[in-house]
């Protein structure tokens, strides 16, 4: 009797143990808690991008020939003017030189055309007096009249004889001039596919290469329909015009995730949609001065939105169940969740519409777990160093 009385007692004890874990086990635990505030915030929307030269020109040859020399390498920059490609003339060398004979031959031509023009002419003066005394007869005038007319238009003939073959010559030189191909503008050079022995021509599908001019460059990026509505509606201007030049400068975030040091402005819109892509594209211009970005980069467009006087939490004290987005009040020392409206997120911030109030009381942070109604101990922490410790990891 007595051992089962002590078994009892044990039990007891162990239940009543048992009982003060659980007690101190389901206590009120320390929460992180922070003030609602409001700030100025800019947040961003992103718009894929395609980076183009200011100007892309196509180098082809005017003529076809043979690569001879290929004068500059990829990449290199250079100016107008400035030969790149060199082709085999032998072919129109010697066209030259026949045209040139062409040109001794034609002037030989106009020089006996004028002296027989002169020797018709002096015929003619010679018999006018003598017709005017009824020396001869006007018969033998009026022949050398016509022998005059007819050595002038065979000079007129010669002349323009000469003058073709001047043509001739000087087409055939232009040519020649086309075999050394030349940069039609400043710029940096592309891709050389084609080398030294290439068959080059005008009509060919590949130029030669491809010069762009980075100075400054183009950002291309596209709204859809519903965007592009969204932005008409939102920026100030009464015209499409006015609307693009009251927007804001916008910022270029670069292939690798860094920001491009310079601002752009957007220009100009293609004005429709693209019935096929149901797209409408923008075009931003970025100053390039350190050449950092070239033709044919990606990147994104940072459109910028901006949040003043806004209500702002940690990102990490919300919560999102079905859609709705949630936090939890602080009211004596008792968490209740509350619904709110989210309008964007920013910096590990997130810009509240509607669901509370300035200087409200939140829990911060390590909400996982945590059910309505719970008592917690708010332990206080600087908003800024909240939000600041959460580091993106890509």
């Amino acid at each position: 009797m007595k051992n089962k009385l002590l078994m009892l007692a044990f039990a007891s004890l162990a239940v009543l143990s048992c009982k003060k874990e659980e007690e101190k086990k389901d206590g009120p635990k320390p929460y992180p808690v922070v003030a609602v505030e409001t700030r100025n915030v800019t947040g961003y929307d992103e718009y894929p991008a395609s980076i183009k030269g200011i100007v892309n020109n196509d180098v082809r040859a005017k003529i076809q020939g043979y690569i001879t020399q290929v004068l500059v390498d990829e990449g290199q920059y250079v100016t107008a003017g400035q030969p790149l490609f060199r082709l085999e003339t032998n072919m129109l060398t010697e066209n030259a030189d026949a045209a040139k004979s062409g040109i001794s031959a034609a002037q030989a031509n106009v020089q006996a055309a004028k002296a027989a023009v002169n020797a018709a002419q002096v015929e003619v003066n010679k018999l006018k007096p003598l017709v005017e005394k009824n020396i001869i007869s006007n018969v033998q005038l009026q022949t050398a009249i016509a022998n005059l007319a007819k050595a002038q238009a065979q000079l007129s003939q010669a002349v323009a004889s000469q003058q073709q073959a001047s043509a001739n010559y000087k087409s055939v030189q232009a040519n020649i001039n086309y075999s050394i191909i030349k940069a039609p503008i400043s710029g940096v050079i592309g891709k050389l596919p084609l080398k030294i022995g290439s068959l080059v021509g005008p009509t060919d599908a590949t130029p030669l290469t491809t010069i762009s001019d980075t100075r400054s460059v183009f950002a291309y990026f596209s709204l859809n329909e519903k965007e592009y509505l969204d932005f008409l509606e939102k920026s100030y201007g009464a015209t499409v015009p006015e609307k693009i030049k009251n927007l804001p400068m916008v910022e270029l975030k670069l292939a690798n995730g860094s920001i491009y040091p310079e601002k752009g402005k957007i220009e100009v819109t293609t004005g429709q949609i693209d019935a096929t892509t149901g797209t409408i594209q923008f075009r931003v211009g970025f100053p390039n001065p350190a050449k950092l970005l070239s033709n044919g980069n990606s990147g994104t467009i940072r459109f910028p939105k901006f949040y003043n006087n806004a209500l702002v939490v940690p990102e990490s004290a919300t919560y999102e169940q079905q859609g709705i987005v949630y936090l939890f009040k602080v009211e004596k020392d008792t968490a209740k969740n509350s619904v709110i409206e989210v309008q964007d997120r920013v910096n590990n911030m997130v810009v509240i519409k509607s669901g509370i109030n300035k200087g409200e009381k939140i829990i911060a942070a390590g909400i996982g777990g945590l059910k309505p109604g719970s008592a917690v101990i708010p332990k206080p922490v600087k908003f800024d160093s909240l939000v600041q410790s959460v580091k993106p990891i890509f």
